[in-house]
C-alpha cells in the first residue's frame, strides 16, 4: 500500500487525496519527530512560568482573561474538545473527515504546535487503522478553524463518542481504539486547542474538488466536441491563431482539446450545406473554450491558494523559531473560502453551457436534421425531453449554490470573533455543485452520442467514435424506442465519474489537459 511521510514543511495535494481516497498509510517522519519534542520543550517551559500565555495557561476566545492554574489545565484541555464537539445534521462523507484529520496532522507535525510526538502518532495509528470520526454537516464558521469538525475528531482520539470502524459500523470510539490496541490520549496544555485550530476541513474539501474538477473539465471539452460533431458544427473556431490573440492560458488549452478529439471527423464543416443554413454556431458551441477556459484559468488560481495552504501551519498560538509563542489570525478561512466560491461559479457556469448544447441538441428547429428530442418515433417516442428537464433541474440548483456563502459573515464568541469567512459552507455547498455537474455532463455525453449515430451516412472522427463504443460498452444503451432512462444515466454518470470517458479518448488523441 502506498505510504504518505509527514515531515515538517506540509503537504501535496497528490497525499491529500491518497490518504482521504485510497486509503494511504502514514508516517511521521524523524525530522518532524524532532521538531514536534522541540516545540512542546517551548510550551512546557512556558507553562511552568507563572505569566499567563494565550492557549497555554489561559481560557479561549472570549475567556481568554482568565489565567488557569496547573491542576486545571489537563481539564481545561478536554473541556474545550467536548464543549466544541458540537455538532449537528447528517454526517459528512468518510474520505472529507480523513483528508481533515491528515491536514491537521501536517499542521501538528510542522513544528508549531506544541503538541507532544505521541499526539501526532496516535493521529496517524488512527487513520492507518481505519477509523473514522463522526463529523456532523453544521459546527464551522470557517474562523478559529473548522472548530466543531476537528473538535469530533479530537473527541475520538481520546477515546470519547462515535466513529465508524474500517468495516463501516457506527461504534463507541473507545471500543475501536481498545481494538486496534491505540491508547486514548490525554491531553495536556494547549493540545487540545492544537487539535480544534485549523482550516483542515475546508481546505481538505478544496482539493478534492479540485482533483475532480480538472477530470470534468477535460471531460467537457470532450462532451463539447462530440456535440459539435452531432450539430454538424464548424471547427474552424477552434484554430490555434484564434486563441493566440487572446492568449488566455485555459481557453488555449480547451480548444486544443476539443481539437485533438475532432481530428478526422467526417460531421464537421456541413453548416453551410445543410437544409438550414448558417454563417457560424451559436454561443454554446462557438464559445465552448472561452466559458471552459476561464473556468481552467480559476482552477489555476484555486490550486495556487491550495498549495500555499498545504505549505502552511495553521494554528493560534504558534511555536516560532526563536521560542516564542504568539497569538495570530491565520485560522481566519479567508483565502481557502474564496476560490470555493469561485469554483462554485465557474462550474455552474460549464454547466449551464452544457445544458444549452443538450437543449439544442433536443429541439428539431435548432439540431440541423435531428429528430425531435433524439426519439425513435417522435410522439410515440419522447426521446431524451426528460434527461433534458433533469439536467436543467441540476443546473438550476448550481446556479443557487453559485451564491458566495465568503460574502456572508456572523459575528459569534460573544463578538471575539467577529468576523468568520464561512468556508465550511463553501466548501460543502461546492460538493453538491461538483456531483451536480458530472452528471450535466453525463447527459450532454448521453445526448450528443445519440446525435451522433444519427447522422446516418456521416463518419464522426476516431476519438468520438472511441467513446461512444466506450460509453455503449459500460452499458449505457444507444438509440431506439423509449425506455426506462435512469439506469442509462446513472451508468453514465459513473462512466464520466470513473474517468472512462477520458480513458477512452486518449488513446486516440493522446494526453489531454
Amino acid at each position: 500500500m502506498h505510504t504518505v511521510v509527514v515531515g515538517t514543511s506540509g503537504t501535496t495535494a497528490d497525499d491529500v487525496v491518497a490518504v482521504a481516497r485510497l486509503g494511504a498509510r502514514i508516517e511521521i517522519s524523524a525530522e518532524a519527530q524532532a521538531a514536534l519534542a522541540a516545540a512542546r520543550a517551548v510550551v512546557d517551559t512556558l507553562a511552568a512560568k507563572p505569566e499567563p500565555v494565550y492557549g497555554v495557561s489561559t481560557g479561549f476566545g472570549a475567556l481568554a482573561s482568565r489565567h488557569i492554574s496547573h491542576e486545571l489545565r489537563a481539564q481545561l484541555q478536554r473541556n474545550i474538545v467536548r464543549s466544541h464537539a458540537a455538532g449537528m445534521g447528517p454526517r459528512v462523507e468518510r474520505e472529507v473527515v480523513r483528508a481533515l484529520m491528515f491536514l491537521r496532522l501536517k499542521t501538528v507535525c510542522s513544528g508549531h504546535t506544541g503538541v507532544r510526538p505521541e499526539v501526532a502518532q496516535t493521529m496517524a495509528d488512527v487513520l492507518n487503522a481505519g477509523i473514522t470520526p463522526v463529523v456532523h454537516e453544521y459546527g464551522s464558521l470557517g474562523c478559529s478553524g473548522d472548530l466543531a469538525p476537528l473538535s469530533h475528531c479530537a473527541l475520538t482520539l481520546m477515546g470519547e463518542g462515535d466513529a465508524e470502524g474500517p468495516d463501516g459500523v457506527l461504534r463507541p470510539a473507545g471500543e475501536l481504539l481498545a481494538e486496534h490496541g491505540i491508547a486514548p490520549v490525554e491531553l495536556r496544555e494547549k493540545e487540545g486547542l492544537a487539535l480544534l485550530n485549523g482550516t483542515d476541513g475546508m481546505l481538505g474539501m478544496l482539493v478534492m474538488a479540485l482533483a475532480d474538477l480538472q477530470r470534468l473539465y477535460t471531460s467537457a471539452d470532450i462532451t463539447a466536441a462530440l456535440s459539435l460533431e452531432a450539430l454538424l458544427g464548424t471547427d474552424k473556431v477552434l484554430a490555434p491563431e484564434l486563441h493566440a490573440i487572446r492568449p488566455h492560458p485555459g481557453q488555449g488549452v480547451s480548444a486544443a482539446n476539443m481539437s485533438a478529439v475532432l481530428k478526422g471527423s467526417g460531421l464537421v464543416g456541413h453548416f453551410q450545406h445543410d437544409e438550414a443554413p448558417r454563417v457560424q454556431d451559436a454561443y454554446s458551441v462557438r464559445c465552448a473554450p472561452q466559458v471552459a477556459g476561464a473556468g481552467r484559468d480559476t482552477l489555476a488560481h484555486a490550486r495556487l491558494v491550495a498549495e500555499r495552504e498545504l505549505a502552511s501551519a495553521v494554528d493560534n498560538p504558534v511555536v516560532l523559531p526563536d521560542g516564542r509563542v504568539e497569538s495570530n489570525g491565520n485560522f481566519h478561512g479567508a483565502p481557502v473560502a474564496y476560490v470555493l466560491d469561485f469554483l462554485a461559479i465557474v462550474a455552474a457556469d460549464l454547466g449551464s453551457i452544457a445544458e444549452r448544447r443538450t437543449d439544442r441538441l433536443l429541439d428539431k428547429n435548432r439540431s440541423h436534421g435531428l429528430p425531435p428530442f433524439l426519439a425513435d418515433d417522435a410522439g410515440v417516442d419522447s426521446g431524451l425531453m426528460i434527461a433534458q428537464y433533469t439536467q436543467a433541474a441540476l443546473v438550476s440548483e448550481m446556479k443557487r449554490l453559485a451564491v458566495p456563502a465568503s460574502a456572508d459573515s456572523i459575528p459569534s464568541s460573544a463578538m471575539q470573533e467577529d468576523h468568520v469567512s464561512m468556508g465550511w459552507s463553501a466548501a460543502r455547498k461546492l460538493r453538491t455543485t461538483v456531483g451536480n455537474l458530472n452528471r450535466i455532463i453525463a447527459v450532454e455525453l448521453y445526448a450528443a452520442a445519440r446525435g451522433i449515430e444519427l447522422r446516418h451516412g456521416l463518419t464522426p472522427a476516431p476519438a468520438s467514435q472511441a467513446a461512444i463504443e466506450a460509453l455503449r460498452a459500460a452499458g449505457v444503451q444507444g438509440p431506439g424506442p423509449d425506455r426506462f432512462l435512469a439506469p442509462d444515466l446513472e451508468a453514465a454518470d459513473t462512466f464520466v465519474r470513473d474517468g472512462g470517458l477520458i480513458a477512452a479518448v486518449e488513446p486516440v488523441t493522446g494526453p489531454l489537459a
